[in-house]
């Protein structure tokens, strides 16, 4: 199988195989410029976010509150609370997130299946 002709960004050549019409490999396509460009912006969505840096400052603050009298237990309980059922939404978040990328991925995947070639070819 002929191999995909682009150049990568450090200059090498490409080593996948080419699947294209025009000899380039799915991710090196031009029309599949669209696709890649929604793939990385999830991708880049789903890192760490401030969020949850916020998170941990807020137990940090609490936990020091509540050790030094500022802040009393059954409150603390309570913030606590609140607090671990923003991460789990995050969590949720993220996941959803990257089951919409998951999907993404297939379906290019499927297209290429689709377009006559072969896995493991």
């Amino acid at each position: 199988m002929a191999l995909c002709r682009a150049t990568k960004a450090s200059g090498d050549p490409c080593k996948a195989p080419a699947t294209g019409l025009h000899g380039y490999c799915w991710a090196h396509d031009p029309a599949n410029r669209e696709q890649r460009s929604r793939m990385a912006s999830r991708a880049a969505r789903s890192k760490p976010s401030r969020e949850i840096a916020e998170l941990k400052k807020q137990l940090k603050d609490l936990a020091t509150g509540v050790l030094e009298g500022e802040v009393e237990r059954g409150t603390a309980a309570v913030v606590n609370q609140i607090i671990n059922t923003r991460a789990r939404l995050l969590e949720l978040e993220r996941r959803i997130k990257e089951v919409e990328e998951l999907e993404v991925r297939l379906e290019a995947l499927e297209q290429l299946q689709e377009g006559g070639s072969r896995w493991g070819a």
